[in-house]
């Protein structure tokens, strides 16, 4: 019977968890095109074919809806910068890492990002403070990795903070501009992307730390 019960509560957080991405997925499409304001929960439940109480049932009210959606763009790059922290690489090849990842990340939360940047201010109170600590979280991690490859010679800029800011708003601002059947693919412009933020805090060329690690050991 225990195992009945399990199996069973399983499938129904399957069901809720499967409803809430349905209803998210339209109310973001919805956001997107027509903006949070023009957009009526009525209109939500027509796109997805169902009846506004279904809505309800998994989220309280639009608010909600849009503080989830939100919530979903930043997540998704803190997630790409912890899980290469976490590597415990060099600097360098961390933020090589990182930025393919991040604009990865951010590509495939385009539209989550863009109703993010836009609709800030129709978030309620609490939400927008949440939202505003995990973005300072977020700036202050990157603003470390790049004073720990400054310190280390393989970054060459003046203010870490001020780098990171111009990062995140290069890579934030590539949602405005994307366009999945574009010319170019997101793979490509993740890889020129990276480059450019390469460039921006001033990387050494990829081979630069072995070789002064290489003239230390000879004494050069």
């Amino acid at each position: 019977m225990p195992k009945r019960t399990a199996a069973t509560l399983k499938i129904r957080d399957e069901v809720t968890a499967l409803k809430r991405e349905r209803t998210l997925g339209a109310a973001v499409d919805l956001f997107y095109e027509k903006g949070y304001e023009n957009t009526t929960l009525d209109e939500v439940a027509v796109r997805l074919g169902v009846t506004k109480p279904f809505i309800y049932a998994n989220f309280g009210s639009k608010t909600e809806l849009l503080a989830e959606i939100c919530s979903r763009g930043v997540r998704a790059a803190e997630q790409a910068l912890d899980a290469v922290l976490a590597k415990r690489l060099s600097p360098r090849v961390s933020l090589e890492m990182f930025a393919l990842d991040y604009v990865t990340a951010v590509l495939n939360s385009q539209k989550h990002i863009a109703v993010y940047v836009r609709e800030e201010m129709n978030l309620e109170p609490a939400d927008a403070h949440r939202l505003t600590g995990m973005r300072r979280e977020f700036v202050g991690k990157m603003t470390k990795l790049l004073e720990k490859g400054a310190a280390a010679g393989e970054f060459d800029i003046e203010d870490a903070h001020m780098a990171a800011l111009g990062i995140i708003g290069a890579v934030t601002w590539s949602t405005f501009w994307f366009r999945p059947a574009g010319r170019l693919s997101l793979a490509a412009i993740a890889g020129s992307m990276t480059k450019l933020i390469l460039g921006l805090a001033g990387a050494s060329p990829a081979e630069a730390p072995a070789r002064r690690a290489a003239a230390r050991s000879r004494g050069g």
